[in-house]
């Protein structure tokens, strides 16, 4: 039996205002998020919140995913942990820093990467967790090579190649 799909008002209302999500844990409690691939055998558990929530519509992650664009969700790398045995792909990003994929040997499902440019951080792809689990992006990035047709949340930032760089 498939779960129950959000109600259509349910998700605008999410979409609207990405400041307004509920809470995903009660008060005292850490939220944990499970993602896994496709046959089930790598995992990425994180732990707490993420840093934030984007859309990435660079060529190369769109040939990644064979999707109009990638969903990921940034975290400190100390908030995750993978279980399961995994491959890596290394390349260059648009954006000239070394990246690295993990994906399952098995099925191929790619679920997590890290890169050179913040080497405390990590991504995990979105779309490997449940539906409910996270709220509409905060952010788009690479949006010079979006496909036009796509529409976004109204509170998106948007960005033409990738983010700036955090200053200190």
């Amino acid at each position: 039996m498939a779960a129950p799909r959000p109600s259509a008002n349910y998700l605008d209302k999410i979409r609207g205002n990405r400041r307004q999500w509920p809470p995903t844990a009660t008060q005292g409690e850490t939220m944990e998020r499970t993602a896994e691939c496709h046959c089930g055998q790598l995992r990425v558990i994180a732990t707490g919140e993420p840093e934030r929530v984007y859309l990435c519509h660079c060529q190369a992650c769109r040939r990644r995913t064979g999707t109009a664009f990638h969903t990921g969700a940034s975290y400190q790398k100390d908030q995750v942990r993978l279980e399961g045995e995994r491959k890596i792909y290394e390349r260059e990003a648009d954006s000239g820093n070394r990246i690295r994929f993990h994906f399952c040997p098995n099925c191929g499902s790619n679920l997590y990467w890290e890169g050179d440019r913040n080497p405390a951080v990590c991504g995990v792809a979105v779309g490997a967790f449940d539906v409910e689990a996270f709220p509409a992006p905060s952010d788009s990035i690479w949006e010079e090579t979006m496909h036009r047709w796509l529409g976004l949340p109204p509170a998106t930032e948007h960005h033409q190649r990738g983010r700036p760089p955090v200053s200190t």
